[in-house]
């Protein structure tokens, strides 16, 4: 696997980045607009990288991409399925109907509270039904969806412990909807929390599609330029799942980018532990690394206005990039931010003649960019004149606030007083302050540090988890452990993880000191390498 080509594209907002990697190696690196439907820009980087390294196309063994399909999807309310939705929990759970606390747009766009089924059945946490599941009545509602929906997302009360009614309403619904209609199973999205694993498995649903033309239109592009490759799709945790598995599991990619971010760091730094701040156009993300992968939100994440309890990266986002603007007056700096001029730098920033003073060129007149990346088609100065005329007092008291902003961004990530090390990615990464930062030990930005993101989409390591509630009193502790950590691998496999390649990444234990007896939550968390 170390010798083999691959290939690798990391989509931002403004920029997607492609490389083509031999081992450690990168053999070429492109960065081309990103286009409204995403795979245009990602097509031209493939072309560009095929052009500029002149490979066999047939020995590309390995094709990922790190994407925002389904965030934009849902943020936009754009080309989303329409979901029948069914809650398995009456008469205990009709008090907060699904969709509640929506954005009413969001809910129009996947066919709105029409389509939604509050069914009896459902599971207590020791297994006993609430009620018997209703059948008949998931039948009756799958009979007038017919010809409305495309997907159907399914949650029952404590399915992650007991899937059964899940699972037995899934094959009424395949049995009267036929096998075109996606099903989106709750106990296979998220955790035990009802609302948010809801609403996860909702949204879930509502991108499948959005999803899967990505894919296909992926596939077909890398298959009409010889390419005979496996595709992949960056998980929230900076891992990968194959295609195939991220069709049916969109809702695991919604972070992907900054997950890639934080990999590509760690793959080309060498450390597992400390920071990454990933500094493009317009914001930075900060992350903090534990043992080489992203530490994990441990609050609601929100997507598209939607609280949900699926795994993402705990991330701080701030509004400092090369395009932010610098307010001020005179040599006083009043502000950075939060505006960018983003792709217009070359036309509105102070290095290229506009009217704007941004970050990119403070650093221009501090010295710090002081040469222009192949990677990027344009020069970072045709104005000198104009940077040199920028008063001193101003370029420093700008300086300054800039070191700052990110000191205190770091600071807000770290969980120790210690100085730790910190790893500077990203195009941004060129024009902000890397001397003297407080509370990190070494700054480091690696080589090829401006496409760190699409390196990290390369990195062949599947991830997959999964959790379980025990009684201790009666279950042996190891016992349970090991039957949970058993179903992290099989989530691994049908990812596509080599099973002899499984690993444990870590195990949590979180007692419910509100149920009776002594029951606790295991959480196990696995990673493997690549299917070939």
């Amino acid at each position: 696997m170390a010798e083999r080509l691959r290939v690798g594209f990391d989509v931002g907002g403004t920029f997607t980045d492609g490389v083509l990697m031999r081992g450690r190696e990168v053999l070429a690196k492109a960065k081309a607009l990103t286009t409204d439907d995403v795979t245009g820009g990602i097509i031209t980087a493939l072309d560009e990288l095929l052009g500029s390294s002149g490979v066999d196309p047939k020995d590309i063994g390995m094709v990922s991409l790190g994407t925002t399909h389904t965030t934009n999807a849902i943020i936009e309310r754009r080309n989303l399925n329409r979901v029948g939705i069914f809650r398995l929990g009456a008469p205990a759970t009709t008090a907060i109907p699904p969709l509640t606390g929506w954005p009413e747009d969001l809910k129009r766009a996947m066919g709105g509270p029409e389509l939604v089924h509050i069914i009896r059945g459902g599971s207590e946490y020791d297994g006993r039904d609430i009620a018997p599941l209703d059948e008949q009545a998931i039948a009756e509602a799958c009979r007038k969806m017919r010809g409305k929906v495309d997907s159907v997302a399914i949650t029952g009360v404590f399915s992650p412990i007991i899937p059964k009614h899940e699972e037995r309403a899934a094959e009424i619904v395949r049995d009267i909807l036929g096998e075109e209609v996606h099903i989106t199973l709750s106990h296979r999205i998220a955790t035990i929390s009802l609302l948010e694993r809801e609403n996860s498995t909702i949204l879930n649903a509502s991108v499948i599609t959005v999803m899967q033309r990505a894919v296909n239109s992926l596939k077909q592009a890398v298959k009409e330029r010889g390419i005979q490759a496996p595709l992949f799709i960056v998980q929230n945790d900076g891992s990968v799942m194959s295609a195939d598995y991220a069709v049916d599991y969109p809702i695991f990619t919604v972070a992907s980018g900054p997950a890639a971010s934080v990999r590509g760091a760690v793959y080309l730094s060498g450390i597992e532990d400390g920071v990454v701040v990933d500094i493009g156009g317009t914001s930075t993300d900060v992350a903090y690394i534990v043992k080489g992968f992203p530490r994990e939100s441990s609050i609601t994440v929100t997507i598209g206005g939607v609280k949900t309890n699926i795994r993402c990266p705990d991330l701080l986002s701030i509004a400092l990039g090369g395009g932010t603007i610098v307010k001020h007056r005179g040599e006083e700096v009043l502000d950075l931010g939060p505006e960018s001029v983003g792709y217009n730098l070359v036309r509105l920033g102070k290095s290229f003649g506009g009217p704007l003073l941004t970050v990119h060129d403070v650093a221009v007149a501090q010295g710090e960019l002081d040469r222009k990346l192949d990677v990027f088609k344009t020069d970072f100065l045709t104005r000198p004149e104009a940077i040199r005329a920028l008063p001193r007092g101003l370029v420093a008291a700008a300086w300054a606030r800039i070191k700052d902003r990110l000191e205190e961004a770091i600071d807000k990530m770290k969980t120790t007083a210690e100085p730790v090390p910190a790893i500077f990615i990203g195009g941004g990464a060129m024009v902000v302050p890397k001397a003297g930062i407080a509370g990190v030990s070494e700054v480091l930005s690696p080589e090829h540090f401006e496409v760190g993101g699409a390196v990290g989409t390369t990195i062949a390591e599947i991830g997959a988890y999964a959790e379980g509630v025990v009684d201790l009193e009666r279950e042996d502790r190891d016992e349970a452990i090991a039957k949970v950590t058993e179903q992290a691998v099989e989530n691994a496999v049908r990812a596509g993880a080599i099973r002899d390649t499984v690993e444990v990444m870590d195990v949590e234990e979180i007692p419910f000191t509100y149920m009776p007896g002594k029951r606790e939550k295991i959480r196990v968390r696995v990673k493997g390498k690549v299917l070939q």
